[in-house]
């Protein structure tokens, strides 16, 4: 990396209560910031939401969570990100919020702020109402689950979660959404969290642009954190581990996803429908 380009990677090691991961106000982002909270059962945290609108995604552990007037009592329960759908609470601006470790065991919630003046009434996406999908062929294969989409009634966040297999690929094509020019691609910043199965491993994530002005690779462990707030940014997971990453991305004009896909490697969706015939 040069001394010149901003490192977005960032590895924290996480401990009791909330942890910042992206703070307010970083200069490569406009609208997003990200937390996650790690309780014991019975404890609680509480933070309000001023000019911001927040999802409360489930990690892992059962939480009760109270947003203004609106309690969502024992929610979640999946054992870890790989084991089904995420329960994940909306909260509009003007939030005030209390999460609860409702046990049994401890409560891992990640915590995805927007920038937003939208006022609603706070909402529950329960894991039946994920959207999920597999994308791509062959070694690009990956499964995703579009948690809050363009459907919903939300100011600028949009949210999911995506699992690679071993060894495949994801954001492949390699794509980018950082220029506002639709219907052929809307700007949008991002943010990735991941997480490995077996702990221990690890994946790339790659960030360049056209010209080159950014080019940087990662290597992303269990409890990463990387920034996108431009370029193109494939990822892969080693051989021998599965590879998650919560995505959660907001832009300026739209919450309508357009991502361009960079034209040396828009070829590998025409070969899907080929690969398909060969089956």
């Amino acid at each position: 990396m040069s001394k010149t380009q901003t490192d977005f990677h960032i590895r924290k090691t996480l401990r009791h209560g909330e942890n910042v991961i992206v703070p307010p106000n970083h200069p490569s982002l406009e609208l997003l910031r990200f937390s996650l909270v790690c309780l014991d059962e019975k404890e609680s945290h509480f933070f309000c939401l001023d000019g911001e609108e927040a999802a409360l995604v489930i990690l892992s552990g059962t939480a009760s969570i109270k947003v203004n007037d609106s309690t969502f009592e024992r929610i979640g329960g999946r054992r870890d990100v790989f084991s089904g759908n995420a329960a994940t609470v909306y909260a509009p601006c003007h939030s005030e919020i209390v999460v609860n470790c409702a046990g049994p065991g401890p409560l891992s919630l990640a915590v995805c702020f927007s920038r937003s003046t939208l006022q609603r009434e706070p909402a529950l996406i329960a894991p039946q109402e994920v959207k999920t999908k597999t994308v791509g062929r062959a070694n690009w294969t990956r499964h995703v689950r579009d948690i809050i989409d363009g459907s919903f009634n939300a100011g600028h966040i949009v949210v999911g979660e995506t699992i690679n297999p071993p060894g495949n690929w994801s954001s492949s094509p390699p794509h980018r959404h950082e220029v506002d020019n639709p219907p052929d691609e809307v700007k949008m910043e991002e943010i990735y969290f991941y997480q490995l199965k077996p702990q221990q491993g690890f994946g790339f994530q790659r960030i360049y642009t056209d010209d080159r002005s950014l080019d940087v690779s990662y290597a992303v462990e269990h409890n990463s954190t990387v920034i996108l707030p431009r370029g193109y940014h494939p990822v892969a997971a080693a051989p021998g581990y599965q590879l998650y990453y919560l995505w959660f991305m907001a832009g300026p004009t739209s919450r309508t996803l357009c991502p361009k896909d960079d034209p040396a490697h828009s070829w590998l969706k025409a070969a899907e429908p080929i690969i398909d015939g060969l089956k």
